[in-house]
């Protein structure tokens, strides 16, 4: 038997049929593809956060509740000391989590185009996925559509992700309240690009008992550590911690994750230097004739280009030491589309210059 036979008498028939999750490899390249914080921490507080890493026992096993730093997200977050939380490796896990725990014949929901794990981790579960185009003159949520899917499929779940990636825009609230209400299951708000948004649901979970809000710590400027989390009732978090992994967030994560949400004056100040670069980089996306940028809540820009030029214009960039996201190939409402993030000033300038030389030459 060879190995291919072999798969696929062993695999599920959905694992067969994915794809693997691509990342470019981006050595020797300004790095705008993957909505990273781009800014490291001062050297006096690198110093501390070893300090404080001397003390972690590897030699044991971490705290299975992380309670550290749950107090510590908690008062990041403007939580109440006591509000109920889940932590996950990722908000990729906390997605996986979600979804394994939904029976078998389930149907999952989402706005397309929207964050690729939502649709990946539910097809590999052998889930009933079903994606909403969005509105295709803004990225909106086409809300009749929306509310016609959910009578239909009766999803269990359903993942608004706010703001929307790879769109940038902040849904309607009116709209997602609407969802919300007519869902019969559970709605996820997903707030991993909060810190830029100025938006949040946090304070609305308690007026909707289905409504779940998942945030993460990695645009914030700590992709690395691969910590994200699920604020909601008791009741529904207390279900999905029944199949967490125990000790899914190991002993450096959890002490440096604290160690950072306990300074996050720093981060708000570089938070603060992204959105005003963010609305640099969108005026002069603005002035390039050709090109159309869509507003942005996040900390990147989606941006079209004219037909059919995409690829070319993503490759001279990448010939320019640039390397950003190219969307185009997803085709829908990506068709010609590319999304970069939100570098340092010099990074975002190096960007645009290379844009304007590549956009050139593609013509």
């Amino acid at each position: 038997m060879n190995m291919n036979d072999l798969a696929a008498g062993v695999f599920r028939k959905e694992v067969l049929a994915m794809s693997a999750y691509h990342v470019a490899d981006a050595e020797g390249l300004i790095k705008l593809d993957a909505m990273e914080n781009p800014y490291e921490w001062p050297e006096d507080l690198k110093t501390r956060w070893l300090e404080t890493l001397r003390a972690c026992p590897l030699n044991r096993y971490p705290d299975p509740c992380a309670r550290r730093l749950a107090a510590a997200i908690r008062r990041s977050a403007g939580l109440d000391d006591d509000a109920p939380l889940l932590l996950g490796n990722g908000s990729d896990e906390i997605i996986q989590l979600l979804l394994m725990a939904l029976p078998p014949d389930s149907s999952v929901l989402s706005p397309e185009p929207g964050f690729v794990m939502y649709r990946q981790l539910s097809r590999c579960l052998g889930l009933d996925y079903v994606g909403v185009p969005l509105r295709a003159e803004d990225f909106g949520l086409d809300l009749p559509a929306m509310l016609a899917a959910i009578e239909r499929h009766r999803p269990k779940l359903i993942f608004l992700a706010y703001p929307n990636n790879p769109t940038g825009n902040l849904f309607d609230r009116a709209a997602i309240e609407a969802i919300v209400e007519k869902a019969p299951g559970l709605v996820v708000i997903d707030e991993a690009y909060e810190p830029f948004a100025g938006a949040s649901y946090l304070g609305m979970l308690g007026r909707y008992p289905n409504l779940l809000v998942m945030r993460t710590v990695s645009k914030l400027g700590l992709a690395g550590l691969r910590l994200g989390y699920l604020a909601g009732s008791a009741e529904l978090l207390g279900q999905l911690d029944k199949i967490r992994l125990p000790y899914n967030i190991n002993v450096l994560t959890q002490a440096s994750a604290e160690f950072a949400l306990n300074h996050k004056t720093l981060f708000d100040q570089q938070t603060r230097l992204i959105c005003a670069e963010r609305a640099r980089v969108f005026a002069a996306l603005a002035a390039i004739g050709g090109i159309m940028s869509y507003p942005s809540a996040a900390n990147f820009i989606l941006f079209r280009t004219p037909p059919g030029r995409a690829d070319e214009i993503f490759a001279g960039l990448k010939q320019r030491g640039i390397l950003i996201k190219n969307l185009s190939p997803q085709g829908g409402l990506l068709a010609d589309c590319l999304r970069v993030t939100i570098g340092k000033p010099d990074e975002n300038q190096a960007f645009l210059f290379a844009l304007n030389q590549s956009f050139v030459s593609s013509q």
